[in-house]
């Protein structure tokens, strides 16, 4: 006698599905998609929620640049300018004080010139005043000595003006003493001589 085992299904195991009827149920699953649109997006019935997350979405994005970020860009632009328009100010004033500075420096120096001028002038005229202060005491030295030497010379040629009449009555006396043999007197021979001259 032959006993033959059969299988006994336990309670938790799933139920044999046949292939057939998985292949239907696939097909239908997938046939229902194609037939149902595809993309949720496009749906007429998905627009409403997604229109009002857009419109709080954009409600949140305009309060957020509103209130947070265009403040604070405002204020770097602020900011910025403000420290643009410090710096240019503050180079035009040290612009207009160097000019200033230069300007003052030109005039030291346009000042500095004409006193170096006039200290020059000065100092030349000083020293040609006292050249010819000194020119004028050496020129009345030597005109004083020169007026003494021609008043000493004066006083030799009268001298020796009186002694060339003498002397040359003498010598008259001599040539007529040594011509003749008998010597003249004294008043002929100054007669002579006088008559002579």
């Amino acid at each position: 006698m032959t006993v033959q085992a059969t299988s006994v299904p336990h309670a938790d195991a799933p139920h044999p599905v046949a292939i057939e009827d998985t292949h239907a149920t696939t097909e239908a699953a997938h046939g229902g998609e194609h037939e149902s649109g595809g993309l949720p997006q496009f749906e007429f019935q998905h627009w409403f929620g997604q229109i009002v997350y857009l419109i709080f979405l954009f409600a949140i994005l305009y309060w957020l640049i509103a209130k947070v970020f265009a403040p604070r860009m405002r204020r770097v632009f602020d900011e910025r300018s403000s420290t643009i328009a410090t710096a240019v100010e503050t180079a035009r004033q040290v612009q207009a004080e160097a000019a200033g500075q230069a300007e003052a420096a030109k005039r030291e120096v346009e000042e500095a010139r004409a006193s170096s001028r006039a200290t020059a002038a000065a100092a030349k005229a000083r020293v040609t005043e006292q050249a010819n202060a000194r020119a004028e005491a050496e020129e009345a030295v030597v005109n004083a000595r020169i007026a003494e030497a021609e008043t000493a010379i004066g006083k030799t040629r009268d001298a020796a003006m009186t002694n060339v009449s003498a002397i040359a009555s003498d010598t008259a006396a001599a040539i007529v003493e040594r011509l003749t043999g008998k010597a003249p007197t004294g008043a002929e021979a100054a007669a002579a001589v006088k008559g002579a001259a």
